[in-house]
């Protein structure tokens, strides 16, 4: 006989391992292969930087960079679009003083030594 989620029981110090654990394999994506050929040269500059920066697999240091090339697109194209918008306002003094407000951030004035 099926219980009802109000019959079931609460997770215990025992069962809640098994549940982070279970959680962590839902969400790893499904990855796909690829194979790459490089001059042994690139492929001594990837297993430094491996070793080096702490990467656990040359894989992981490559999706790194693939990471960081996709920021680097989004944030060209980010860039490109406020440079082709209309111009909003002065960026004076004011204008950041209100920006610091509205984030709760300290005003950064700096003092004569």
């Amino acid at each position: 006989m099926d219980q009802s989620p109000i019959d079931k029981p609460e997770p215990t110090s025992a069962t809640l391992p098994l549940l982070a654990n279970f959680c962590q394999i839902s969400y790893v994506r499904e990855m796909g292969t690829m194979n790459i050929s490089l001059p042994d040269s690139m492929k001594g500059f990837v297993d430094e930087q491996v070793a080096e920066r702490g990467y656990g697999t040359s894989s992981e240091y490559i999706r790194d960079l693939i990471r960081r090339d996709q920021d680097n697109l989004r944030l060209r194209r980010l860039l490109l679009e406020g440079a082709e918008s209309p111009i909003a306002g002065a960026a004076d003094q004011a204008y950041f003083e209100s920006l610091r407000k509205r984030l709760g951030v300290g005003s950064n004035k700096r003092t004569s030594r």
